[in-house]
């Protein structure tokens, strides 16, 4: 078994796919018209890094509820993991494209670790390797 997809509810699609494409350098791997469950018209629309078997599901926020939930996914805490090998390279590009992160890098045991915030404000942490030497 593995986990296929995970869903991410967003406000609108297009800029959720520009910051995860554009910014973070994700492949998008579908985009295609559908229906929600009473009909009417959705996207399903998924995004994930290059090579990575699981995928983010970008949903649209349907109703009060579900934008109540834009942002606010993991209750203000991390609810998201990204691995870079290179994480200094990928920290730095990803400062120069203008993503907000929260935590400066730090090296924890376990390596290094930098808190940003995704398009929708959700806490995501970047980790990469302990430095050697």
């Amino acid at each position: 078994m593995q986990i296929d997809l995970v869903a991410l509810i967003v406000d609108e699609y297009d800029p959720a796919i520009d910051f995860f494409t554009g910014v973070l350098g994700f492949e998008l791997v579908e985009d295609s018209p559908s229906l929600t469950n009473d009909g009417r018209p959705k996207r399903w629309v998924v995004v994930r890094p290059p090579g990575a078997q699981t995928g983010l599901l970008l949903a649209r926020a349907d109703g009060e509820h579900q934008r109540a939930a834009v942002g606010a996914q993991a209750a203000g805490r991390v609810g998201f993991f990204l691995r870079a090998d290179d994480f200094d390279g990928t920290y730095r590009r990803m400062v120069d494209a203008g993503v907000t992160f929260v935590r400066e890098p730090r090296t924890e045991p376990y390596g290094r670790v930098a808190v940003f915030l995704d398009i929708a404000g959700n806490r995501w942490d970047l980790l990469g390797p302990g430095r050697s030497g």
